[in-house]
């Protein structure tokens, strides 16, 4: 069905300070939501029991239908509002439900986590109850879709798992259909293995699967989509775990301007409206905190208490595998382990329908996790263990411990707990003590890497998990600064590294560009930092560049071409024609005529693009892969991919090179979930954009984009530097907006300045937030 128009109207609360203060159910005594002119609501409560219900109250008020979805889609209902079209999804994703130990699980985030979350969804729960008695409140989704938000349980908050970063099953997936199709060897082309690693097929697999028996998983983690295919969509769209490219850094005083530290971090996620992400301040007796988290969970994950700041990006460990079952040939409810046949526990449940009767879906479960596939032609079932499955996963909830936390000891104890996303966490204090943690539920593998499907057979079993002390940290690093930015960061001499952490990190290009600006700059400034972020030099870029020295042509187009990038410093800014002739060559030439140059057409057609570091280091040492002639064959596959980049190009933007434009190609678009079902001028008022963009895959402003259209798709919505004590002079933004209601004029004012690489201030003294408030909505108990 497509809406002709949707039904905007007066959709967002404020209330004038000097009206009578709203009164809602459940707040314990008075409080305020001041809201600054760059949307960020500063709230202040008289204990943490009524700040952590404003903070729910708050993100409904701003984020209704995000975090509305964001709970269906968790929980699996979303059938019962959106029809059968949802039923396989809502199936999908109620396998990777939390289903263990409640009282296990709330003990595993540390103190008050219960409470915390039952606080939370009274919040949001208040305002649902409020948008009843005011149904202008109720966001313009509801109303075109039909249908009314659902009350929450605080259960709900940490029973959702699929929404988080977890690793590996899609790679291992990638290698075992590359090993069935063409052998292990081929595989070193699609992926690098950190410290030298060397896999092998685990005994007794068959690694040949039929392309769709990852569809249920795909499902389970997919977001919503409103388009008519939803299967096809959530396959062919870029995983999280393929786009990760989070930087941090923190710098200690006596590298500073200020004698200060300071830190920044900006997570790069996909882009939507709204964003991922929301600023918020929460401020009661015993907690003063500022920063980001995702809008449907209490607490902060990123920003700072006033007296420690944090930061996150993704540090890799592997917390998932495939198991591969036999099933019994005269029963196939059961499958092989060890000896004997096992039954599957099988859990029954109804999915309300939109519109329909109520269907009853089947979920099995092996020992090991939920079962996403069976093969009936090979009598073989496929099921996922995954660190979901534990106590204590719910991604991102466990900030509210640490962001509670006064000095590096509390900061790294509180890390010890910490399940998922895995990460790396910087840290400062106002003592100027400056470090890094990494956390994460670390599953132990005593005789396999993790790196291929396993047979469930009870050969391949976990002997429990690391303890989170075991991961490696540091104080006051000798350097005056730490940074990272996903890649492969283990110390040299970390005594665990045979624990098989994980074997696949991300480039290390723009960890190698943060250590050479920070390095380069013995006093760095907040401007500095930013300037950090916003940074658009690709080191993978100047190493090819430098690879073309030397090189001649006689075809005049490819003669152009190396005169266009032989000058070019590997700046991808939107206005290079070099940057636009590069990504094009990098993204839709090189790799297909590197791989062509390697492998065995079977193996060419097993695998997607070529790891990025294992090509650049065998295009500068050609003799390791290239055999013979090896320098020729490697100028050959340069020179022509390069050839077949300038003739698109000239296809694309015409025959002169000087009038190339990289942001003619990359542009970023901010599109609601909801476009698909409305009118062009309705999606005009609820899409946001397009902008032209520079930058890449590799540099510091990341900008990873579909290679099909050149649309920026991922990278930092969200930025923060923070000026470690100074904490007014810290910078933020986030894009597209801090609201998700397109009739609210926060809905999209920070794009324009997020485009530009602008902050605003993230102002958190009361005299400060009192001068910059531009909206004020005044609470009371209910009488």
């Amino acid at each position: 069905m497509r809406f002709l128009a949707a039904p905007f109207g007066a959709l967002f609360l404020c209330v004038a300070a000097a009206a009578q203060p709203l009164q809602v159910k459940g707040l314990g005594a008075p409080a305020r939501i001041q809201i600054d002119q760059w949307g960020v609501p500063h709230i202040y409560a008289a204990s943490e029991d009524d700040v952590f219900f404003v903070q729910g109250f708050n993100a409904a008020r701003d984020r209704l239908f995000q975090i509305d979805l964001w709970r269906r889609r968790g929980l699996g209902e979303l059938a019962a509002v959106f029809g059968p079209k949802y039923v396989e999804q809502d199936r999908a994703t109620r396998l990777f439900l939390y289903r263990g130990d409640m009282r296990r699980e709330w003990a595993a985030y540390g103190k008050d986590a219960q409470r915390i979350s039952t606080r939370f969804v009274a919040g949001i729960n208040a305002y649902i109850a409020l948008t009843e008695r005011r149904p202008d409140l109720l966001p313009f989704e509801f109303r075109l879709l039909k249908y009314q938000p659902t009350r929450w349980k605080a259960q709900d908050v940490v029973r959702i798992r699929s929404h988080g970063l977890t690793r590996n099953l899609t790679t291992e997936f990638a290698r075992a259909h590359v090993v069935c199709q063409a052998g292990l060897a081929a595989d070193k082309v699609r992926a690098e293995l950190s410290h030298g690693w060397v896999t092998r097929v685990p005994e007794g697999l068959d690694p040949c699967f039929p392309e769709q028996a990852l569809d249920v998983f795909t499902l389970a983690t997919a977001t919503v989509s409103f388009s008519p295919d939803t299967l096809t969509l959530a396959r062919a769209a870029p995983r999280e775990d393929t786009l990760e490219g989070s930087n941090n850094w923190v710098v200690a005083p006596s590298r500073t301007r200020t004698g200060r530290p300071l830190l920044a971090n900006d997570p790069h996620r996909a882009y939507s409206t709204p964003s991922l992400r929301y600023i918020a301040h929460l401020s009661a007796p015993g907690l003063d905190v500022i920063g980001a988290g995702e809008p449907a969970l209490p607490g902060i994950s990123i920003g700072h208490n006033g007296r420690i700041a944090f930061g996150l990006t993704i540090f890799s460990i592997d917390q998932e595998d495939l198991y591969v079952y036999a099933l019994n040939p005269a029963n196939p409810r059961q499958y092989r382990y060890r000896d004997g046949w096992e039954n599957f526990r099988v859990v029954k449940e109804k999915i309300a329908v939109r519109g329909a009767r109520p269907v009853t879906v089947e979920l099995r479960f092996t020992r090991h996790g939920p079962v996403i596939f069976e093969e009936p032609g090979k009598q073989r079932a496929l099921a996922v263990r995954t660190a979901w499955n534990a106590p204590g996963m719910a991604p991102y909830f466990g900030s509210i411990e640490y962001m509670r936390a006064r000095d590096f000891g509390g900061f790294r104890a509180a890390m010890t707990r910490w399940g998922a996303p895995t990460e790396n966490q910087v840290y400062a204090d106002t003592d100027g003590n400056i470090g890094w943690v990494a956390g994460g539920l670390a599953p132990v593998r005593p005789n396999w890497d993790g790196l291929l499907p396993v047979p469930g057979d009870g050969r391949y079993e976990w002997q429990g998990f690391l303890p989170g002390s075991a991961l490696p940290s540091v104080l006051n690093p000798k350097e005056g600064y730490f940074a990272s930015a996903n890649e492969m960061n283990l110390p040299p001499d970390y005594p665990n590294r045979e624990r098989k952490l994980g074997f696949e990190w991300p480039d290390g290009s723009r960890a190698q560009r943060i250590a050479e600006l920070l390095a380069a700059n013995p006093k760095a400034s907040v401007e500095d930092m930013q300037r950090m972020q916003n940074d658009l030099v690709s080191l993978p870029a100047r190493r090819l560049v430098a690879l073309l020295k030397g090189l001649t042509s006689a075809v005049p187009r490819t003669k152009a071409a190396l005169a266009l990038l032989a000058g070019w410093d590997g700046t991808e800014t939107a206005a290079s024609p070099a940057a636009a002739l590069y990504e094009v060559w990098w993204s839709r030439h090189l790799g297909d005529a590197y791989k062509a140059a390697l492998l065995e057409p079977a193996a060419v057609r097993a695998m997607g693009a070529p790891n990025a570091t294992a090509m650049l280091n065998a295009l500068e040492h050609p003799r390791q892969l290239f055999g013979a002639d090896a320098e020729r064959k490697r100028d050959q596959v340069l020179l022509a991919s390069l050839d077949g980049a300038a003739r698109e190009m000239e296809r694309l933007q015409g025959p002169d090179p000087q009038r190339w434009r990289w942001g003619g190609l990359l542009t970023s678009f901010f599109v609601h979930p909801l476009s698909p079902l409305v009118d062009a001028a309705t999606q005009r008022r609820i899409n946001v954009g397009p902008f032209q963009r520079g930058g890449g895959s590799y540099t510091l402003n990341l900008s990873a984009y579909q290679i099909s259209n050149f649309w920026h798709i991922h990278g930092p919505s969200f930025r923060i530097v923070i000026d470690v004590g100074a904490w007014d002079n810290s910078r933020a933004m986030n894009t597209p907006g801090q609201a998700g209601d397109p009739a609210n004029p926060h809905y999209r004012d920070l794009a324009p300045l997020w485009a530009a690489g602008e902050y605003f201030p993230l102002l958190y003294s009361r005299a400060a937030v009192d001068a910059a408030t531009t909206e004020t909505i005044e609470l009371a108990p209910a009488r």
